[in-house]
């Protein structure tokens, strides 16, 4: 029986301007002894959630990864599927990825309805999540894969009218990603209009290198930073952007 346990939790964080942080985990880029490192890192840290998943995944397994987080960590563990077969059952939840900032198909809706009975048949909690993609600065693996273009860097107007399209299509998150690899992480400008439009949470991913770019990040709006690259290139990244949203925290409670 599914439930809403995970998406509940999230939304009476946001809407208490709590803010949340999560760690992507890639299959493709871990071995174990290098995963277990990160997920005691996870752990320590208090992160709220795991992803796991990726644009293409070739030489990883999603079921073997998600099995070794669980058995290592009690922190719910997420799908970040990059098309239908990335489904796993020993996974808490999986985001329902709707590319809404692109006009291809498959990844608006045929995807979804190839995934759709095989995730019936899981106790996985489903989050209906419009997916945003931001040109900052490269062409990353989700922009190639998906065959469209990105939304423009400098146009936050075009971010937050689609943005607030997906919310009254029924999505129940906004996540605005730069990609993998994204040199640039998305602008303050761009989050801040779409958070003044949503009544849902904002989700931010790519690019994210440095607890003080995660402090304005949180600023501007966004509800749950997502690393990938970042906590792959310096674990200790995960403790610091642990700090900056256990910072922000305090200092909504104190206010």
């Amino acid at each position: 029986m599914m439930t809403n346990k995970i998406y509940d939790t999230l939304k009476a964080k946001s809407a208490e301007n709590k803010k949340m942080f999560s760690v992507l985990i890639d299959p493709d880029k871990q071995n174990f002894a290098d995963l277990h490192k990160t997920v005691t890192k996870c752990n320590e840290a208090k992160i709220d959630f795991f992803l796991v998943g990726g644009s293409i995944i070739t030489k990883g397994d999603i079921n073997t990864t998600v099995r070794f987080i669980k058995e290592n960590s009690t922190i719910p563990v997420v799908l970040f599927p990059g098309n239908h077969q990335h489904v796993s059952q020993h996974a808490d939840g999986i985001l329902f990825l709707s590319l809404i900032s692109g006009r291809n198909p498959n990844f608006l809706i045929g995807n979804h309805v190839l995934a759709a009975p095989i995730i019936q048949k899981t106790d996985l909690e489903v989050l209906s999540t419009g997916y945003l993609l931001v040109d900052c600065g490269t062409t990353t693996t989700a922009i190639y894969m998906s065959e469209t273009a990105p939304l423009p860097y400098h146009k936050p107007d075009i971010a937050a009218a689609t943005a607030l399209a997906g919310e009254y299509l029924g999505l129940k998150m906004i996540y605005i990603d730069g990609g993998s690899g994204a040199q640039k992480n998305i602008s303050a400008e761009m989050i801040k209009q779409v958070k003044s439009v949503l009544s849902i949470p904002l989700i931010i991913g790519g690019g994210i290198k440095s607890a003080m770019q995660a402090q304005e990040i949180y600023q501007a709006g966004a509800d749950i930073i997502i690393i990938g690259n970042g906590a792959e290139e310096n674990r200790n990244l995960i403790q610091e952007i642990a700090g900056a949203k256990d910072s922000f925290n305090l200092l909504t409670v104190k206010n």
